[in-house]
């Protein structure tokens, strides 16, 4: 003879069910609490005096004897190139272009800043060569004491060409 359960033997699998409806509705809560917090992260807009990377201070560039004349040095951490003239001046290059953003590359055997969205080029002081960049690249303060090349991130110097009077000299 077959004995059927009765609702007293059922309750513990309708329990089982109950708890598993209860995880995965908190599971659910977490997720829906995440993509909140992701959400508001990313629309709220960053606080003006954080720096991050180091963009945002002023960065130790080097010795102007480590620059070699009419070489452009790549610093990543600061967000721009470091542009060592010619004539021994230096002039910290915003690496993004003045058309949309897009990062510029250094591009050395051209001696050109070559943008990959649009086709801007931009000689080694950042001045416009080739639209449809509308002005040149920015600039970032450089100072020079003791030989020793300092770049102020904090400050961005917008411009709508080259001066002389841009350029770092060392003193003496």
């Amino acid at each position: 003879m077959v004995e059927r359960k009765g609702k007293e033997d059922r309750k513990p699998e309708e329990s089982r069910r109950g708890f598993l409806n209860k995880l995965w509705a908190a599971l659910g809560l977490v997720v829906l609490a995440e993509l909140v917090w992701l959400v508001v992260s990313f629309l709220r807009p960053r606080k003006p005096g954080s720096k991050q990377d180091g963009y945002g201070t002023v960065i130790l560039a080097g010795s102007t004897e480590g620059f070699a004349r009419n070489t452009v040095t790549a610093f990543p951490r600061g967000q721009f190139y470091l542009a060592c003239l010619e004539d021994g001046g230096f002039l910290a290059i915003s690496r993004k272009c003045t058309h949309l953003g897009c990062t510029v590359p250094w591009v050395e055997e051209d001696k050109r800043f070559a943008c990959p969205c649009h086709g801007s080029t931009f000689d080694i002081t950042g001045s416009v060569v080739q639209a449809p960049a509308p002005r040149a690249l920015d600039l970032f303060p450089v100072t020079i004491e003791n030989n020793v090349v300092r770049v102020n991130t904090g400050k961005r110097i917008k411009r709508s060409g080259f001066q002389a009077s841009q350029v770092a000299y060392a003193k003496g």
